[in-house]
């Protein structure tokens, strides 16, 4: 009969084999039920204060070929940086309100002065490709949800400090944040615009 340290150490290799197992399978296309529970999906903020994010049905994640889903939730004062991708996305609001921001002048020499929408729950709205916009909870007092397609995975985006900066200092972020663990990237790919 084994002692409590030989005991101990096969608990240790086993939670550590079993554990290498579940991140390598992770990204795996294999296997994954049809029908899954979305508060069982792995959430996470990235780095992202007020950010809750989950990939309901993901290109990396899930094997998607041309649509993408995620859940996102915002804190009050909370939201996305000013970005742009090269693909279609459309956003519906489950709850909360806040503010949309969506530069009319996208495709100028940088994005300039947005336009501001009010989105609230029940709402749905679309961004075109490459323009550059920003959701923001702007309520004090409720979490602003929402669920929010994505064409073309996985997205490459393009971050901005501010509306004037030019498209061509914008920093690319690819593999985007959720997108990392599954995607290794060489070379960035060429900006669309």
């Amino acid at each position: 009969m084994a002692g409590p340290s030989s005991l101990t150490i096969f608990f240790f290799f086993s939670l550590l084999f079993f554990s290498e197992i579940s991140e390598a399978s992770k990204c795996s296309l294999k296997g994954l039920p049809i029908v899954r529970n979305i508060s069982e999906l792995p959430q996470d903020n990235y780095g992202r204060g007020g950010l809750a994010h989950t990939t309901v049905a993901g290109s990396l994640l899930h094997g998607l070929k041309e649509v993408e889903v995620w859940l996102q939730t915002f804190a009050p004062g909370s939201g996305t940086p000013i970005h742009r991708h090269s693909c279609e996305e459309v956003f519906v609001v489950l709850k909360g309100s806040g503010t949309l921001y969506l530069a009319p002048s996208s495709h100028e020499k940088f994005p300039g002065k947005p336009q501001e929408f009010s989105i609230f729950a029940n709402s749905t709205f679309h961004i075109p490709v490459n323009d550059a916009h920003q959701v923001r909870n702007t309520n004090e007092h409720e979490d602003l949800q929402v669920l929010v397609t994505i064409s073309r995975p996985p997205v490459k985006v393009f971050i901005y400090e501010d509306w004037f900066m030019p498209h061509t200092a914008a920093k690319l972020k690819y593999p985007y944040f959720w997108d990392e663990e599954c995607l290794e990237v060489e070379s960035p790919p060429k900006d669309e615009l």
